[in-house]
């Protein structure tokens, strides 16, 4: 079991736990080998004890330690101590891309972009190395304080496939591809299929598919189509939902075929959003036959209701009998082309093609457009009729009609318009579309009213409208808010200040910078010039100075190890000193100034004492008693009596005894349980050389010249007594 403090493989100090998951329990971690500060994810205790997990986990791990790129999370080092099985590797200060969806409610289409491209760079980077990640999703993608985005758990995810690991171990159902979701075979487009999902949920908010159950999801992964990212979002450019609809297509013959054609078209649209550039991979529509889809089969509902509703008031009860045959031929039609493709669904274990399947299709094929040009024909049978009927009275005069028929027919053509503020877009269009009336909608950004609902429209409620015109209707796209302005390398209060000037609330983080000053913002989140609803929270990390350094462990080492330590953690060493200690061999630490694993201000001083070995038996003593008397003519020829005389007495073995100035004579020097047998007086005055006299030429009198200073030196030797 892993505890904070213990070290792992003799050089990872767990420091704290970051973060948990399905299979793994992720901890800060302390390298003391390269002092830099690492992320170890441990794995749990019931995965540790499956030996071909193991086995599995171990090798793709190792194989995801050979990546290396700016997009990927890089794997440091793979270990195993005492049953427990972990992996070291980059730690990345920031957040998941799932916290920063959930913190900004959805992102502006350039953000989600530029995200996807950094996320599909890390993620092809895998693919040229032969490895498939599996288990893309917005938990897995980190956002670093500064910017970077970097994909992670590399490897893990084929372990556990591979062991048939549950869906609730296994991250999150609404991520997976079709085919992983049948538990089929897949390849890197199963990745690029994951990634659509996570583009659509950067760019609405939300996952498109959900469910009670995971089955249920994925279930739908399976066969339900994808809906349109624009059904939530208006405003997201065509070019932009292409590329997420390409991604998510049930069939990977249909999706991207590598991760370089996705970025190319990424940046295209960034460049070029409201352009129709995506190419579309369709291999049923270059065998000839295709199957019509469910959106195919909504648009002929739509049509043939709406056709339905022109002829609703001229159509007498016999049409009615009439009108619910053709219904109900058209609903068995439907349902058989229902389940054929639960059929196929169930029966293919991939989307490719095969000769049964073109045989259903094409049947299938011939028998919509039959029953489709059935229930044309007596529509226009019906309209036809009834015109006719209507056209009897006047036969003989087409021209000229009966006014009486003329007003009947006006007022035929005519409804009322119905109530349609604060009622959904989707409600109202229903509704215009059952009176026979079209209609067209603007949206506009709204803080006040939700998203989708009709704001106005340009025909007021209760308006007599001809049938077949045109209404516009102004809906509410949401908030979308104001532009963030940058508060980066403000003071928080300046910072602050601003930011709620505009409507934000502010949330401060901290954190230590060597670059920055204390109390200015290092970075925010939203980042500058994106927008952001009123009222949202902007969350500025403001700098707490230098961070404080971790005190290593010097002690035990010898002093070269132990300096060299404590200046690479950016300490500084101050006095050092030689004792006898009778635990520590000579020349190793045996103390430190400041305590271990705990924090100080960068460039501390640390004092540190080294031992000269276990203390030696007792050594014979010595005492001086002694008059230290004036230089004689003999060893200074050149002293005068009361000149200031600097007096030193140094033993032998280095120790200072005496160090004064004096012009008296004799001098005491009384010392007791000395270790050296003797020592040296050395004694330092000073002459004056070459002073004389001089005659002024002018005056005739004597001047005097002064001499030069020099010094002058000699020494004595002190025998000790011993004590």
């Amino acid at each position: 079991m892993v505890k904070i403090g213990m070290m792992i493989g003799d050089r990872y100090e767990i420091l704290e736990k970051i973060g948990t998951g399905g299979m793994s329990d992720v901890y800060k971690a302390k390298c003391h080998k390269l002092n830099r500060f690492v992320a170890v994810k441990v794995l749990k205790q019931e995965f540790s004890e499956n030996e071909s997990f193991v086995s599995k986990f171990r090798t793709e791990a190792q194989a995801a330690a050979g990546l290396m790129h700016p997009s990927i999370v890089n794997v440091y080092d793979v270990g195993e101590e005492n049953g427990i099985y972990y992996i070291v590797m980059e730690l990345v200060d920031g957040i998941t891309l799932k916290e920063y969806i959930e913190k900004k409610a959805r992102l502006s289409f350039k953000e989600a972009v530029s995200i996807a491209i950094q996320v599909s760079m890390g993620i092809e980077a895998a693919h040229n190395h032969h490895i498939i990640h599996r288990d893309i999703k917005p938990q897995n993608i980190m956002i670093s304080r500064d910017g970077k985005v970097k994909v992670t758990d590399f490897g893990i995810a084929k372990a556990a496939t591979s062991n048939t690991i549950t869906s609730n171990v296994m991250g999150s159902v609404h991520y997976t591809s079709p085919e992983q979701a049948r538990g089929g075979y897949s390849d890197e487009k199963s990745d690029i299929y994951s990634l659509g999902i996570t583009m659509f949920e950067m760019l609405t908010g939300r996952v498109p598919f959900n469910g009670e159950t995971t089955v249920a999801i994925a279930i739908k992964h399976i066969q339900e189509e994808l809906p349109l990212p624009k059904e939530y979002v208006p405003e997201i450019p065509g070019s932009v939902e292409s590329i997420v609809l390409k991604c998510c297509q049930k069939s990977p013959d249909r999706r991207y075929q590598n991760m370089q054609d996705l970025i190319a078209d990424l940046k295209q649209s960034l460049m070029n959003p409201d352009e129709d550039f995506v190419v579309r991979n369709d291999p049923d529509m270059e065998r000839g036959t295709r199957m019509i889809s469910d959106s195919e089969r909504a648009q002929i509902k739509r049509r043939a209701a709406y056709q339905e509703s022109q002829n609703h008031q001229s159509q007498n009860h016999q049409n009615y009998g009439e009108r619910d045959n053709i219904m109900h031929l058209r609903s068995d039609a439907e349902g058989m082309y229902e389940e054929e493709e639960e059929e196929e669904t169930e029966d293919g274990e991939d989307y490719d093609y095969n000769p049964r399947m073109e045989r259903v299709t094409t049947v299938l094929a011939l028998l919509g457009g039959v029953v489709f040009c059935v229930v044309a024909i007596i529509l226009a049978v019906k309209v036809f009729g009834n015109r006719e009927e209507r056209g009897e009275s006047s036969s003989n005069s087409p021209i000229i009609a009966d006014s009486s028929d003329s007003t009947e027919e006006e007022e035929k053509k005519t409804v009322k318009m119905p109530e349609v503020k604060g009622k959904s877009v989707e409600e109202v269009r229903n509704a215009l579309t059952d009176l026979g009336v079209k209609s067209e909608v603007e949206y506009e950004e709204s803080d006040e009213i939700a998203p989708g609902e009709v704001i106005s429209a340009d025909v007021e409620a209760g308006t007599e409208i001809e049938v077949g015109s045109t209404v516009k209707l102004v809906a509410s796209a949401g908030p979308q808010g104001v532009e963030v302005p940058s508060v980066v390398g403000l003071s928080f209060e300046d910072a602050s200040s601003r930011l709620k000037s505009q409507g934000f609330e502010v949330t401060k983080a901290e954190e230590y910078s060597g670059e920055v000053e204390t109390n200015m913002v290092i970075s925010q989140v939203p980042s500058a010039e994106t927008k952001a609803a009123k009222g949202s929270n902007i969350t500025v990390t403001v700098s707490q100075g230098k961070e404080p350094v971790w005190v290593p462990k010097l002690v035990g080492f010898s002093e070269q190890d132990g300096i060299a330590i404590a200046l690479e953690a950016g300490l500084q060493i101050g006095d050092v000193a030689y004792v006898y200690h009778s635990e520590y061999p000579e020349g190793q630490i045996c103390y430190q100034s400041h305590s271990i694993n705990t924090y100080v201000a960068p460039e501390t001083v640390i004092d540190i004492q080294v031992s000269k070995g276990p203390e030696p038996d007792a050594a014979p003593t010595y005492k001086c008693n002694a008059s230290i008397m004036a230089p004689t003519p003999e060893e200074a020829p050149d002293y005068v009596a009361g000149t200031e005389v600097t007096v030193t007495l140094v033993t032998d073995d280095g120790k200072v005894l005496l160090e004064t100035k004096t012009a008296s004579f004799p001098q005491a020097a009384n010392y007791y349980g000395l270790t050296a047998s003797g020592g040296t007086v050395t004694m330092v005055y000073t002459v004056t050389v070459g002073g004389s006299t001089s005659q002024d030429p002018v005056t005739g009198e004597e001047v005097a010249v002064p001499g030069t200073p020099e010094e002058r030196s000699f020494t004595r030797r002190i025998e000790f007594v011993p004590e």
